[in-house]
């Protein structure tokens, strides 16, 4: 077998299939380290969601007719047992960037989420020493910043309050 051929199977064999306005984006699911910290941020949102909310991993969302993403953990609404959830059900989407999704979590999704009216958009990065964070708030149309993490940890006032350890 063709060796880059090889290579691409071996890092492509997990993916995820989204739509953005009829055309296919296809994202490995990350790696082990991903996957930890992307459930490090969902289980103490869960922990603190508010009666009639929930937290999930890696669910579908649909943002508009012909836009389904699948944000790295997302708090809703309490909704049905469908395949996806509405954008109007989301109250936060999150992130967890890696080198193979970075662009496209932060120059595509996140202008996606606010044109679709998700309220919070939390964006954990770990390509630094630290894992750093930044939660942004829906104003205008527009995500403004209004926390940052420091220290591994990340203090959000809003939609709940909530710490969320990056750093294990």
């Amino acid at each position: 077998m063709n060796q880059l051929v090889h290579d691409i199977m071996t890092r492509y064999r997990s993916q995820r299939v989204e739509c953005v306005d009829g055309t296919l984006v296809v994202r490995a699911l990350g790696t082990t380290g991903h996957q930890r910290l992307l459930l490090r941020c969902a289980a103490a949102l869960r922990a603190a969601c508010p009666p009639g909310w929930e937290a999930l991993v890696a669910v579908g969302v649909h943002l508009a007719p012909g836009r389904l993403v699948i944000p790295d953990f997302t708090v809703n609404r309490l909704a049905g047992d469908g395949t996806a959830l509405a954008a109007e059900d989301v109250v936060l989407a999150g992130e967890v960037l890696s080198p193979d999704t970075q662009v496209v979590d932060r120059t595509l999704k996140h202008p996606l989420y606010a044109a679709a009216g998700v309220p919070y958009h939390l964006v954990v990065d770990p390509s630094e020493a630290e894992v750093a964070a930044a939660l942004f708030e829906l104003e205008a149309a527009e995500y403004v910043e209004i926390a940052r993490g420091e220290g591994g940890v990340i203090e959000l006032p809003r939609p709940f309050p909530v710490t969320i350890e990056l750093s294990p």
